[in-house]
């Protein structure tokens, strides 16, 4: 599945993706990747263990407000890319 108006591409099943790529604006600033994980632990676990290697903390694991039951996590890797970590299940 791709966007092309959003510059992204997401992997997995048709109507399910479970990772995507997606270019940052402005470009050139780093590229946004992101994982679909199956329970909120995971999302903690992946947050605290790209902490623990040197990544810089871009947003706790916690609900954001794109749907009700997204949790995710940000870190911004040492090459300045945002890495998400996200699941979509309720708690």
């Amino acid at each position: 599945m791709a966007f092309d108006e959003h510059k992204a591409a997401g992997f997995g099943s048709a109507d399910s993706p479970v990772f995507w790529i997606v270019e940052r604006e402005p470009a050139g600033t780093g590229t946004h990747i992101a994982f679909t994980c199956s329970d909120r632990a995971t999302v903690d676990a992946f947050h605290d263990a790209a902490l623990a290697a040197g990544g810089v903390d871009n947003g706790p694991p916690g609900l954001r407000n794109y749907h009700p039951t997204y949790y995710g996590a940000f870190v911004h890797d040492l090459d300045g890319n945002n890495i998400e970590a996200v699941c979509h299940q309720p708690a």
